[in-house]
């Protein structure tokens, strides 16, 4: 039975990269029938792990990524927490210091520096002279006799190699004389990543560890300790890294300020911000940027798309599919397509997915999506009145594929759901197409043409507006911009007969009027 696991720490955000890690995870278990396992590697006890924890389950509940073990979930394996697991660390730390495979350390900070100093002034590798290793109880009380206190250290080997098979780098070999005697616990007994992340997957019976390739130079200090503890092995397989845009550099969350230099970055974030600003989100750098999953849902991506871009980084079906459906992700995926080389996370790219997504994203799903946003800008109330869902879904039509993300439909729809005398105007397009005298006197006659129709449809308001164009002598520029900002205050958006057909008579007429009545104002002033 193939057992997968992904092994987040509780920071408070999901990190996009760590998503691709666990997507590889979650669909090879699928593929070969088997469980992922979801396992939080909180032994940092100063943080809140319930409260930093609950993005991170909430992220990949949103991505549609279900664990079949974990927190929330429980299982035979339980618990999923490493802070609840230190009992069993120590036993195994026990165990080998029993067998001659870890020693008892008493070396100073101070002395341990002073070594690395010496190495480093004699241009060698530094290797740990284990001059302060106790591996007796005489030994120990030595050392403790003049106060020191200790740790626990591996008793690595110093000759040979530790070779094993990488399932997508090949084989693999790591010379034992560069490996050093690495702490696995600390002086409180507390004990550290390598020898707890070793014990759960073989207590969780983890078959393949799929992990980022920055953990590759982990692996031999690992396989040292599940051999020594008798463990069999999982299947070992390191996935190329997420690189900055244009880059080969590890898209890092530390990295922030230097990746959103970059144009396209930039402006996806922009875009980000201004739909925070409109569902009246307090957000920061930290926790609100193109990096963290929670970007991509409070914005409006639609998680078929992110899965869908981030299986391609790394992954290929053949050298030309692109889209495809979770299903055929499942059937296909496998770690031999995995390529070694970095793979670059291009936001333009992402948007594309999320584009083509969103555009065959049915009518009433669409509506239905979209609607949480009116109703997180307090643009509609929850819950919705019965009148704004048909609203809706002709605004949507009538924007088409403007709407990239379900975050756009805020600027589209806000004028819409305002009452009449609350439409905020775009100043610079109200200055350009309304400050004159002429495009004024125009909009207060066709205001006329307007109030005289009986039929209020838009092939009657198409013909209305070129029939009055025709009888004036004008081009339709000089009429059709200043009846769009006269009626929506903006100088873009859908057609200007679906807006008005939307709007309905009434309102379009009374918002005419505030709208001459403030040109007056401003052209007396």
């Amino acid at each position: 039975m193939v057992r997968t696991r992904f092994a987040p720490s509780p920071t408070g955000y999901l990190h996009i990269g760590g998503v691709r890690t666990a997507l590889f995870n979650w669909l090879f278990a699928k593929r070969h029938g088997g469980q992922f396992v979801l396992r939080i590697d909180d032994t940092d006890q100063q943080r809140n792990v319930d409260e930093a924890l609950a993005p991170i389950l909430h992220g990949f509940r949103w991505l549609g990524m279900d664990w079949d073990e974990g927190p929330e979930v429980g299982g035979p394996f339980e618990p999923y927490y490493q802070s609840q697991r230190l009992e069993r660390y120590q036993t195994a730390a026990k165990k080998l210091l029993a067998d001659g495979f870890a020693y008892y350390d008493y070396a100073t900070p101070e002395e341990l520096d002073a070594e690395r100093k010496a190495a480093e002034a004699a241009k060698r590798p530094f290797q740990y002279s284990r001059a302060y290793m106790a591996e007796t109880e005489a030994e120990r009380a030595k050392w403790e006799a003049e106060g020191r206190s200790f740790v626990v250290r591996l008793k690595m080997p110093r000759e040979g190699v530790c070779a094993f098979n990488d399932s997508v780098r090949g084989d693999v070999e790591f010379q034992w004389s560069k490996e050093n005697d690495h702490v696995i616990q600390r002086a409180d007994g507390t004990c550290l990543y390598h020898l707890a992340s070793v014990v759960d997957d073989h207590d969780l019976e983890i078959t393949h560890v799929i992990r980022a390739e920055e953990h590759l130079s982990n692996t031999p200090r690992q396989i040292f300790i599940g051999q020594s503890l008798g463990y069999e092995l999982p299947q070992y397989a390191h996935l190329p890294y997420v690189a900055e845009p244009g880059s080969k550099n590890k898209l890092s969350k530390r990295k922030l300020e230097k990746y959103l230099k970059n144009a396209d970055f930039k402006r996806l974030n922009e875009h980000g911000q201004a739909i925070a600003e409109q569902i009246k989100l307090q957000t920061s750098a930290e926790t609100f940027n193109p990096v963290i999953v929670d970007f991509y849902e409070l914005t409006g991506y639609l998680p078929e798309a992110i899965l869908n871009y981030l299986v391609l980084l790394g992954w290929s079906l053949d050298d030309k599919t692109e889209d495809l459906t979770i299903d055929e992700m499942i059937a296909n995926f496998s770690l031999e397509r995995v390529t070694k080389a970095p793979a670059s996370f291009d936001c333009k790219k992402l948007w594309s997915f999320q584009d083509r997504y969103m555009q065959k994203l049915p009518l009433k799903q669409k509506t239905a999506k979209c609607l949480s946003f009116l109703q997180a800008a307090e643009l509609v109330a929850d819950p919705a009145p019965c009148e704004a869902g048909p609203k809706l879904t002709r605004i949507i039509e009538a924007c088409g594929d403007r709407l990239k993300v379900l975050g756009d439909i805020i600027a589209y729809a806000d004028y819409f759901f305002v009452a009449d005398d609350q439409m905020k105007y775009d100043e610079k397009a109200f200055a350009k197409r309304l400050s004159d005298p002429q495009p004024q006197a125009l909009l207060a006659k066709f205001r006329q043409t307007l109030a005289a129709l009986e039929t209020w449809d838009v092939a009657t308001l198409d013909k209305a507006m070129h029939d009055f164009v025709a009888a004036e002598g004008i081009k339709i520029g000089e009429i059709i911009h200043a009846v769009r900002i006269g009626t929506t205050g903006q100088g873009v958006g859908p057609g200007l007969f679906d807006c008005l057909d939307i709007l309905g008579k009434e309102s379009c007429l009374a918002r005419i009027d505030r709208t001459l009545a403030l040109a007056a104002e401003r052209n007396a002033t």
